[in-house]
């Protein structure tokens, strides 16, 4: 694997403090409102949750229709499920030792699939029996799967990182269909289905966005402008416009995919803030600039363009990956200090 995203992550987690207390004028801010550390329009409560299982390293959480939260744990080989109303969590062990499992999503019967990125299937957990069903990736260079997401019609898409693939299974049959990226070391990372049914990617290893043509599994790629850009997570607003954390350079990016046009913006906590996890609620987008200490969860209103910020209780460790939550709310897995979060958001009265 190239060097690259390692470098980011020893250097900006390196650069972590003396970002966070840098005086505000080191970053050359274009504009005062975008520093706002308190927020101006919303309310913001954290609830967090220490995992039960000690160095489990939470990695993503999705949260069902029920309302509960589930993770991975990624470095303790098991699923994770935590109700926000009461704090109980439900750990489900996986049968394959060291699995590391790293994404997960449900699918439209309560099913929780997800990425062993450290063996090299798709599992699909059965929630009530804890039973798991292993679907072994065709490609030995398939090793590492990594951010799953199920189309409009229930096939199920994910990003194969160091493998360089994007993979297609259709749970109905168990096929799998693997093509590779047309840039090599891309690093497929972030994924996304938008409303039409149209997968797009994230490529950590290049200044690029993918689309795919869902059935030929054609990648046509959006450079961006900066050669340095490496977008991670990426998300959608209702006009299905793909909005992007680029890790390296510290933006927040918006791709339209109708003709290429690329606008960004820098994050308020500087080039070395590490952009990562990103979500979009009601249209606006939410990130963490996880190498800030503590890490920073980020509100950007597309509308009126301005930035609010507020720092993670526990110090989120690295929040590498967020979800959209009931009632406009946010659930985040902070890996780094075992931490599964509900962040409540509400507007702030007249």
């Amino acid at each position: 694997m190239p060097s690259l995203p390692s470098l980011v992550v020893a250097t900006s987690a390196f650069l972590a403090p003396l970002a966070a207390n840098a005086p505000l004028d080191v970053w050359s801010v274009p504009r005062p409102e975008f520093l706002r550390v308190a927020g101006d329009n919303v309310r913001i409560n954290f609830k967090e949750w220490p995992t039960p299982t000690p160095r489990s390293h939470p990695h993503d959480p999705f949260v069902t229709s029920d309302g509960a939260i589930w993770y991975t744990g990624q470095m303790a080989n098991l699923l994770g499920r935590v109700d926000p109303k009461t704090g109980q969590f439900r750990e489900y062990r996986l049968k394959t030792p060291d699995s590391g499992p790293h994404g997960l999503v449900a699918d439209a019967n309560g099913a929780i699939w997800f990425t062993a990125s450290f063996k090299g299937y798709i599992g699909e957990l059965d929630p009530r029996t804890g039973d798991v069903r292993e679907f072994k990736l065709p490609d030995p260079a398939a090793r590492d799967p990594h951010t799953p997401a199920f189309d409009q019609n229930g096939v199920l898409w994910f990003t194969v990182i160091g493998g360089n693939m994007l993979g297609r299974l259709d749970p109905t049959t168990g096929e799998i269909k693997l093509v590779s990226s047309p840039t090599p070391h891309a690093l497929p990372y972030g994924l996304l289905v938008n409303s039409r049914g149209v997968p797009f990617l994230a490529e950590f290893g290049a200044n690029k966005i993918a689309r795919v043509e869902p059935s030929t599994m054609k990648i046509e790629e959006f450079t961006l402008p900066n050669p340095d850009a490496r977008p991670r997570r990426i998300a959608a607003t209702s006009d299905d416009a793909i909005w992007y954390t680029d890790y390296a350079r510290g933006y927040l990016g918006r791709l339209d995919p109708k003709n290429g046009k690329v606008t960004e913006w820098p994050s308020p906590g500087g080039p070395d803030s590490g952009p990562y996890a990103i979500a979009v609620v009601d249209d606006v987008v939410w990130y963490v600039e996880s190498a800030a200490s503590p890490n920073m969860l980020v509100r950007f209103d597309p509308k009126g363009e301005r930035f609010e910020r507020w720092p993670i209780p526990s110090g989120g460790g690295v929040v590498r990956n967020m979800a959209p939550a009931p009632g406009g709310n946010l659930a985040l897995a902070c890996s780094g200090v075992d931490t599964i979060a509900l962040v409540e958001i509400s507007k702030k009265a007249d």
